[in-house]
């Protein structure tokens, strides 16, 4: 059974007289363990599909099925509890606290979805989350004393802490340059490997579409294409192929 479902999917948003058609008539199944990467240009529809599937959103009309529950027409209550529980979300703004460090940062969902938590178990996982991207030792520093990709790379461990099924990331590597960003890439590769964590992210990079197992394309509101990348792009290997860079990004 597919851990996502969607069919004839639509939404509409109204902006003063006129209707936006977002999304019209999305139909997808994604099986867990995949690595969907959906590409198209801004204003294509895909990051609307991704609000629904992280259940930010409700489609206009269509089917939304969850790991087999239909949650289409959920309360707002009830769609945060499914949030909270099952998905990850990794943005392209980093979204994290000036004034607190990697740590803090990464404990907060746990401090809003999970207080019975004792403050050791808690710092236990959050740092637990920082070693599997590789920033253990980057705990108690502050964004502005972290890179780029740190940031990323701490905004991924936040997306951990309620060890969801699900990730999502919305152009996750936008703000970052080449190097950096098949780093990033590498993680959610190693996180499908090793983890089993669905991954779906959302990009207008051809070339950042190719590190998916399946590429899902994206014009007008509608899917033209849906195949498998049969020549998937292997982070790990290519890093290992690139001078070191002189900061640990």
């Amino acid at each position: 059974m597919a851990v996502i479902s969607v069919r004839n999917l639509t939404k509409t948003y109204h902006v003063g007289e006129v209707a936006v058609h977002a999304l019209r008539g999305v139909s997808l199944e994604i099986e867990k363990g995949e690595f969907v990467a959906v590409v198209g240009p801004s204003g294509s529809g895909k990051s609307t599909l991704m609000h629904i599937l992280g259940c930010l959103d409700s489609p206009t009309s269509g089917e939304y099925f969850l790991d087999g529950a239909d949650v289409s027409h959920l309360s707002d209550d009830e769609l945060s509890e499914v949030r909270n529980h099952k998905i990850g979300f990794v943005f392209q703004g980093f979204n994290l606290l000036p004034r607190t460090s990697a740590l803090e940062n990464v404990e907060l969902p746990l401090l809003y979805n999970a207080g019975s938590l004792s403050a050791t178990e808690r710092r236990r996982r959050a740092m637990e989350a920082l070693a599997a991207v590789g920033l253990r030792d980057r705990a108690e520093h502050h964004p502005n004393q972290l890179s780029g990709g740190q940031q990323q790379r701490v905004a991924i461990a936040r997306a951990l802490m309620n060890r969801p099924s699900i990730l999502l990331a919305d152009e996750p590597t936008g703000n970052l340059d080449s190097r950096t960003s098949i780093e990033v890439l590498d993680i959610f590769q190693s996180l499908r490997e090793e983890r089993g964590i669905t991954i779906v992210l959302i990009t207008h990079e051809p070339s950042v579409a190719e590190y998916g197992s399946r590429i899902v394309a994206f014009k007008d509101g509608r899917i033209v294409s849906d195949t498998p990348n049969l020549r998937q792009r292997v982070a790990r290997g290519e890093l290992a192929e690139m001078p070191i860079a002189r900061e640990d990004a």
